[in-house]
């Protein structure tokens, strides 16, 4: 058996939730092969994600995706046990490329598919080599789309504890990006301006710091910026931009480490490990570190790799799940 209950199933796994299109083969806990084909430089005239461009990128892109996993691999279609795919949440026109490239493959083959939830992609990833993590544990998930706290008991699930009630950080991280012309994807531009700034030169929000619930709100942190940026001249602006990336990027993470702290007293969780885009953010991972040192809890920290969307993810969700069986998963109703 795996580490963490999973089966040791060979999965060919698709993700393609939102811009990158994603395969990899997965052989238990271990990544044989993980193929990202990022669209970033497709979408950073237009500042984000544009859907109907990410969905026709995924078109053009799916086949050499999972072509390029198998290969790396050294694996054939004789080899594999189940196909999964990403299911949503996610863009329904990008899910719908994925979903269908998935089930004409599994057909051809009369393989076992598996859908997986895309939030549980994130929380598996821990599941995965090297030092997979058993559960339970408690998981921050933040993305571009989500932000979440998750408690895992077993290797199938999770359950929210809390979440966003508006944007996710990863979001507010790029339209915060936008607002001070960094260009996109904005969590690593902020990162890297605000390694020369002063992150207390303004007083942003830690929004909901104080509030008794785990859930998450960015909406305002992300107005006072736009407050910020309009009361500067433009070379103000100009001059104390990497201060205002700085104090912004200290807010978005100051509101994720409060709430992961508060959840971890009201529950007994004995391991904290963390998912999703934002993860990889050099601050939160130092800030989260700090906090289960202070506490003496194991911190897992996937491979940056493993933070960003990626298909190894799903192929680790996967192992926990049962494959529905060919031909029951052409029924399209039930997948869309």
């Amino acid at each position: 058996m795996a580490s963490a209950g999973l089966a040791e199933r060979t999965v060919l796994a698709i993700e393609t939730s939102c811009d990158d299109t994603c395969a990899a083969v997965v052989s238990g806990a271990r990544i044989r092969s993980n193929v990202i084909s990022s669209q970033a430089k497709a979408h950073e005239r237009y500042g984000g994600v544009v859907p109907e461009v990410a969905s026709r990128h995924h078109v053009q892109l799916i086949n050499p995706v999972v072509r390029a996993a198998l290969e790396q691999a050294g694996a054939g279609w004789d080899d594999l046990d189940a196909v999964a795919v990403t299911r949503g949440p996610g863009l329904i026109g990008a899910l719908l490329v994925g979903v269908s490239s998935a089930k004409a493959l599994a057909s051809a083959r009369r393989l076992p598919m598996i859908g997986v939830d895309h939030l549980h992609g994130h929380v598996a990833a821990n599941f995965l080599e090297p030092d997979p993590l058993e559960p339970p544990f408690l998981c921050l998930i933040a993305s571009g789309g989500h932000t979440l706290l998750a408690g895992v008991r077993e290797p199938g699930s999770f359950e929210v504890l809390g979440q966003t009630l508006d944007d996710a950080a990863g979001e507010a991280l790029d339209k915060g990006a936008r607002l001070l012309g960094l260009g996109y994807p904005g969590g690593p531009a902020i990162q890297r301006l605000a390694e020369r700034g002063d992150p207390e030169a303004f007083d942003f929000p830690v929004a909901m710091s104080r509030d008794g619930s785990l859930d998450f709100s960015f909406s305002g942190l992300k107005t006072a910026l736009l407050y910020a940026t309009r009361e500067l001249s433009d070379a103000e602006l100009d001059a104390r931009k990497a201060d205002l990336a700085a104090s912004y990027q200290a807010a978005v993470v100051g509101q994720l480490v409060a709430k992961l702290e508060r959840a971890l007293k009201v529950g007994d969780w004995p391991a904290v490990a963390l998912g999703g885009g934002v993860a990889a953010n050099a601050l939160l991972r130092e800030r989260v570190g700090a906090l289960c040192a202070e506490r003496a809890l194991p911190l897992k920290l996937v491979p940056l790799e493993l933070c960003t969307d990626n298909a190894a993810m799903i192929a680790a969700a996967a192992q926990a799940a049962e494959p529905t069986p060919y031909p029951g998963y052409l029924d399209w109703d039930a997948w869309v």
